[in-house]
């Protein structure tokens, strides 16, 4: 587990990143803390800079939108989803336990196969 920093140095709408590999954000979403990849699949800015509403961080480049509770994206230019990871408070301090699984893929409508003319 990595420390990130005592639970009172992260107050509710605010993120803190992790300079791991890849980096990770945690996030205190209204006293809900959540960790997610620190870099948007739509085009590598750091969502740690984003804006947090609800259980919702937006990135700050061209605002799609991640859950932070499932990594997924909920509004484009990004389909792909995030990895999230486990968040653990112990002794007042915030620790991450990084995932590595990859992230969970996004279910797409199937596109039609085109037949022959009737």
């Amino acid at each position: 587990m990595i420390p990130v920093c005592r639970l009172e140095d992260l107050p509710a709408g605010e993120a803190v990143r992790l300079d791991s590999t890849p980096p990770i954000a945690v996030f205190n979403a209204g006293g809900e803390l959540y960790a997610i990849d620190d870099t948007c699949t739509h085009q590598d800015a750091p969502l740690s800079e984003g804006w947090v509403e609800g259980c919702l961080v937006e990135c700050p480049l061209h605002a799609a939108a991640f859950d932070l509770r499932t990594g997924r994206p909920t509004s484009p230019p990004a389909r792909r989803p995030v990895r999230t990871h486990q968040v653990v408070v112990a002794d007042g301090v915030i620790h991450v336990r990084p995932s590595d699984a990859p992230a969970v893929r996004t279910a797409t409508a199937p596109r039609p196969v085109p037949g022959p003319e009737p």
